[in-house]
Parts: C-alpha cells; sequence; structure tokens
C-alpha cells in the first residue's frame, strides 16, 4: 500500500577514487512532506471518528450517514485510498526510473496487497477465540470457543478493501496506458452503476432507485450473501450485507485509480508546482460536481460505494491535497502540520494498533465500576459524564484522549525512525 521509503544521502566518492569505480546513484523519490500531512489528517480522524466514548453519544457530523448521503466522517475512507493511489503511482514512476521491470513491480504489489488483506483478517479475528457467551452451547470449551470464532470469521474489512482496491488500480496503472486506465474506469464506474441498477436482484426482482433503498436487497448484498455467506459478514449487517464487500470494491479500486492519476500529475516536475496545484484545483473541482450530478441518478451512499460517491470523494480528496500542498511546499505555512506528521508516516502501525486496542478495552477487558462490570470505555466515559461534561462532550473527550495516547506512541516510533511497512 504504501511505498517503500528511502534515505537520502550524501556521500560522495574520493577524489582518489577512479570514475570507472563509482556506480551511479539510482534516482531517488523526492518525499512530498505535504502528503505525509494529509496522510496523518485522515488516519487521526479515522481514530477520533472509530474511538467514541459511547455509541449513544455522537456529534453529527462524527457519525456516517444512515444511508444516503455524506458527512465529513464518510470521507476518510475515500481519502486514504485516494492517498494509496498517489503513492502507488509515484513508487511505481520511482522502481522504473531505478531500473525495476514491471514483472518484479507486479510480484511486489501482489504480495503487499496480500499482506495487507491478511492483516485485516487477523484484526477481524482477534482474539481468535469467541469471548463471552456462545450462542447454542451452555458451557462450550475452548476449542467450542475457537470453532465459533473461525465459523464466524468476517472475511472482509477495510483493509482487505485497502489491499484488493490497490491491486486492482496497481496492475492497471503498471499493464496499460493512460487511456486504457481512462477507459477502464469508466467502465468500473459505469459498469457498477448499469448493474447495481438494472439487474434484478433475487428474490425480489426489483430495479432502478427503489432497490437502492433497501440496505439488504441491493444486487453487492445478495452476492455477499451468496459469495461470502451470512456468516462471514459484517456482523451490523444482521448477515444481509458487508458495506466492505466484494462487489463494492470495485468502485472503491476506481477511488484508488483515481488516485493514480493524481499521482502520475503530481510527479511530473517538468510542471511548475503552481501549474500542478492548478490542475489539481481544477480536476478536484469537476469531479465534485460531476459526483453531485450523478447523485440525482444513483445517489451518493458509502456502504454502497456508489460510483457518484467514488467521484465526489475524490473530488474532496484532490482539492484537500492540493490546499494542503498550497500550505505546506508553498507558503511553507508547516507548523500546523507536525501533530500529523506522525500518523502520516505510520499509517499501518496507527490502523493496526488502534484495532487491537479498541477491541480490547471495548470488547474483551471488564471493570469494576458502580458496582457493575463494564469495560474500561465505559468507566472512563461515565465519570467524565459525572464531573459534569453533557454524553456528547464526554464521548468526544474520549476519543481526543485516544488520538492523543496514540500520537504519543506514534511520535516516539518516529523520534526513532520505525516504520512498519508492507
Amino acid at each position: 500500500m504504501l511505498p517503500p521509503r528511502t534515505e537520502r544521502s550524501d556521500s560522495a566518492a574520493t577524489p582518489h577514487e577512479p570514475l570507472t569505480t563509482v556506480a551511479p546513484e539510482p534516482p531517488r523519490r523526492e518525499r512530498l512532506v505535504s502528503l505525509d500531512v494529509f496522510r496523518g489528517l485522515t488516519v487521526a480522524g479515522m481514530l477520533l471518528v472509530n474511538d467514541p466514548g459511547s455509541w449513544d453519544a455522537i456529534y453529527p457530523p462524527l457519525e456516517h450517514a444512515p444511508w444516503h448521503g455524506w458527512t465529513p466522517t464518510d470521507l476518510i475512507f475515500p481519502f486514504f485510498l485516494f492517498i494509496v493511489g498517489i503513492t502507488t503511482q509515484l513508487s511505481l514512476n520511482a522502481r522504473r526510473a531505478q531500473g525495476a521491470d514491471d514483472s518484479a513491480i507486479t510480484r511486489q504489489v501482489l504480495k503487499r496487497g496480500a499482506l495487507i488483506f491478511l492483516f485485516g483478517l487477523a484484526l477481524n479475528w482477534f482474539p481468535f477465540f469467541q469471548w463471552g457467551d456462545v450462542p447454542g452451547i451452555a458451557a462450550p470449551s475452548f476449542a467450542d470457543r475457537l470453532v465459533y470464532r473461525v465459523e464466524h470469521l468476517r472475511i472482509m474489512g477495510v483493509l482487505q478493501r485497502i489491499g484488493l482496491a490497490y491491486i486492482i488500480a496497481a496492475m492497471i496503472s503498471i499493464r496499460t496506458t493512460l487511456r486504457q486506465q481512462i477507459v477502464m474506469l469508466a467502465t468500473m464506474l459505469y459498469g457498477y452503476w448499469f448493474l447495481m441498477t438494472l439487474v434484478p436482484v433475487p428474490p425480489h426482482g426489483m430495479v432502478g432507485q427503489l432497490v437502492l433503498s433497501e440496505p439488504g436487497a441491493t444486487l453487492d448484498a445478495w452476492l455477499d450473501r451468496v459469495l461470502l455467506t451470512p456468516n462471514h459478514l459484517w456482523v451490523g449487517g444482521d448477515g444481509l450485507r458487508d458495506p466492505e464487500g466484494l462487489f463494492s470494491t470495485i468502485p472503491a479500486a476506481g477511488t484508488a485509480l483515481l488516485g493514480n492519476f493524481a499521482g502520475r500529475w503530481i510527479g511530473m516536475k517538468e510542471r511548475s508546482i503552481h501549474e500542478r496545484l492548478a490542475a489539481l484545483f481544477a480536476a478536484g473541482a469537476l469531479a465534485m460536481m460531476g459526483g453531485l450530478m450523478w447523485n440525482w441518478s444513483f445517489p451518493i451512499n458509502k456502504s454502497l460505494w456508489t460510483s457518484s460517491y467514488a467521484l465526489f470523494c475524490a473530488g474532496m480528496a484532490c482539492v484537500a491535497l492540493a490546499t494542503v500542498i498550497w500550505l505546506v511546499d508553498v507558503q511553507k505555512w508547516g507548523a500546523w502540520a507536525k501533530p500529523f506528521l506522525p500518523f502520516g508516516l505510520n499509517p499501518m502501525l496507527a490502523f493496526v494498533g488502534s484495532g487491537l486496542v479498541a477491541r480490547t478495552i471495548y470488547s474483551i477487558m471488564r471493570v469494576q465500576y458502580d458496582g457493575k462490570s463494564v469495560s474500561p470505555v465505559e468507566a472512563i466515559y461515565q465519570t467524565f459524564v459525572k464531573i459534569g461534561l453533557a454524553p456528547r462532550n464526554a464521548s468526544l473527550l474520549f476519543a481526543l484522549c485516544f488520538v492523543a495516547v496514540f500520537y504519543a506512541g506514534l511520535r516516539f516510533a518516529q523520534k526513532r525512525n520505525f516504520i512498519f511497512k508492507v
């Protein structure tokens, strides 16, 4: 997902060494601090919305839209996929400049994408056995808990979607020309639209916008149930669908491919930074308008990852990134951005680490509070409420504390040049 990081070297051969013995230094990819900042903003935002003190007390902008429509929270995942596309293209440019052939690059892409997918699967599996009650078994053994966990393991998820979208977008970028990539992007987005609205979905037989209003009746939901089976879907979907399902990963890969296009333009060093920024702003504005117009016939919907959502969010990401580049790289106003760098440099560590910690403190650990056994999260949240905070403020304060703790850990890793790479 993330391109390999290289350290710059200022060393050179001494004047006494024969010139014929000095190997030419391969081209190095110039690091865009603004891209790390933008990625850091996205990752920090992800931690903030994923870890409230109470899921029943959240400010609306920090929640996903119930179905059609969008909130700022719905921008986080597509923003990250857009960044994945940018870094993939910049990494591809650098690898080719260093003389790597496409077969070697392809092997690296497939390996990296598979590892990202497996990390997501392991995160879903954690703690690897069923904690608490096992439905249907009064006194479950440890073996019963292990078997139940495997039989109800969610196959898809955020990292799994990132891994698959990364592979699809990278393979298209490696193996096709720019014109072919544009055709494939149009095919992915328009094809998804046509199939989602024109194919009668068994057993309902509904088509058009009507079917899009029923979360369990859409084509992607039916395919999830057929291909993944209900026991292996997102638990919050009641076995009907998975918001990170297989079919909707196709337009999600389109989001990453749009990031590839942005990365191609950002990497054009023959263009001035002002030309590149102007193009990013213009392209982003056009994509946003296109997504909003498409919304009339194919509503913006994160759970379905509709084509209008993919286009609109990519446009928003393009404008947001151009703004960060202008502030950090052009105007040199970088002081505000420093807190986000640790998140941007170590996104995998932040995601996997926060996922493990959240599962532990929300679902596994128990403490005694007011005579009851509750999670540490509930105990802290209730303490905030008792000292006079409104429920939403108490919930938000817990989320901010969670982000601050991870900032401290990631800052520690940054100081020691530790980057968790896949």
